[in-house]
Order: structure tokens, then C-alpha cells, then sequence
């Protein structure tokens, strides 16, 4: 599994915590940055590594800011994203069953490290269901894009 990986400055040391965390596990993380606590813009991060999911460079993406709000609505712009701002362990694992979410957003202000490790396992280990209703919604979601 590859996985992209970026944040802004508040969500850096989240970020670095994940990096650790999905490399120890074998997992290949291609990290977009940033690479510091300095103030930055988080699309400028968060945007390459949202296009190398919807191009297939990468199987999904974790985007992390403060909130998570300003990366969800990043990634949802860009065209074959489905990016979900996730703080919990259920919504991670209902939007990958239901939605196909392709890309993880998470908020490091809102959820902790230890938190954050189990909504990432979650995530990826979450297999989409296939069940017709959601694929369906899924094509209607692709639909909205066109």
C-alpha cells in the first residue's frame, strides 16, 4: 500500500506522528510536507497529495490541518476525491464500507495522537462494502462532478 501524506503547520507534528506510525508497518508513505511548525498554507500541501490519489500515484491520501475542515474542503474540489474529515474510529470505518472514501482528513486539534493512530488503522484496513445502494451514490457523487 502507498499512501500520501500532508499537512499544514498545525497539523505537522500529527503528521509526522502518522508518518512513523504507517512506515513502521510497512506501509510506503509519500509525504507532500510541510516539513516545519512554520505558518504555511495548507493547499499547497494538501493539493499534491490529493492529485496523486486521483491519479492513481498513491492507493489513498491522509490530509491533517487544525480542523480538518480546510483540507475536507481542499481535496472534495478536486475531481474522483472522496475525501471525510473523520474523529472518531466509526466514521472512518463507515465511510470507507459506504462511501469508498478514498482520502482520510483528520483535525489535529480535535483528535489526539493515540486517537488518530486507531482512526488511520481503521481506515485503511476498512474494505469498501460493494453493496449496490453504495455504489450507486457513489456514481451519483461522481455524476455531480461532470
Amino acid at each position: 500500500m502507498k499512501i500520501s501524506l500532508a499537512s499544514d503547520h498545525g497539523g505537522y507534528v500529527l503528521k509526522e506522528a502518522v508518518k512513523k506510525h504507517l512506515t513502521e508497518k510497512g506501509i510506503e508513505v509519500v509525504d507532500f510536507g510541510t516539513d516545519s511548525l512554520a505558518s504555511c498554507d495548507y493547499p499547497d500541501f494538501g493539493k499534491p497529495a490529493a492529485e496523486a490519489v486521483a491519479e492513481g500515484k498513491v492507493d489513498k491520501g491522509i490530509l491533517i490541518c487544525t480542523t480538518g475542515i480546510g483540507m475536507s474542503m481542499l481535496a472534495n474540489k478536486i475531481k474522483g476525491i472522496r475525501a471525510a474529515l473523520c474523529a472518531d474510529t466509526v466514521s472512518a470505518r463507515l465511510t470507507r464500507e459506504h462511501n469508498d472514501a478514498n482520502i482520510l482528513v483528520m483535525g489535529a486539534g480535535i483528535v489526539g495522537e493515540i486517537l488518530a493512530m486507531s482512526i488511520v488503522d481503521t481506515f485503511l484496513n476498512t474494505e469498501f462494502s460493494n453493496e449496490e445502494k453504495h455504489i450507486r451514490r457513489i456514481a451519483k457523487i461522481a455524476k455531480a462532478e461532470e
